[in-house]
């Protein structure tokens, strides 16, 4: 019998046979590709977390540079007691575009890793 045929047991389910390698996944090539980069190899929760920050940052900033947002902060902006001197100072648009800016800076020091 030739080292390339297998024979199939009906009774047990099995096989004298070797199988052919599997080509890999997707998912085996998306592993190999973290490893080497660093993320799989430990704290993947703690890279998870900072990048979910940095997608939050992201959606959220993004909004303060367009005056519907602007529009809409009003009232809890005028009514913040931290915060409620930048309609004064600024004006509206100038209180959301520094808005703006602190989270454009928050999302930066995010990706560049200095909030640790």
């Amino acid at each position: 019998m030739s080292q390339f045929t297998t024979k199939f047991d009906t009774t047990t389910g099995g096989s004298n046979g070797t199988r052919l390698p599997a080509p890999p996944s997707l998912m085996d090539l998306l592993a190999r590709v973290f490893v080497r980069l660093g993320i799989l190899t430990g704290d993947l929760d703690y890279h998870l977390l900072r990048a979910s920050m940095v997608i939050i940052f992201l959606f959220f900033g993004y909004q303060k540079w367009f005056q519907y947002e602007a529009d809409v902060l009003i009232p809890y902006i005028s009514n913040g007691p931290l915060i409620f001197w930048l309609y004064p100072v600024f004006g509206v648009r100038g209180a959301h575009l520094v808005f703006g800016c602190l989270g454009v800076d928050v999302r930066h020091a995010l990706v560049l890793r200095i909030l640790e």
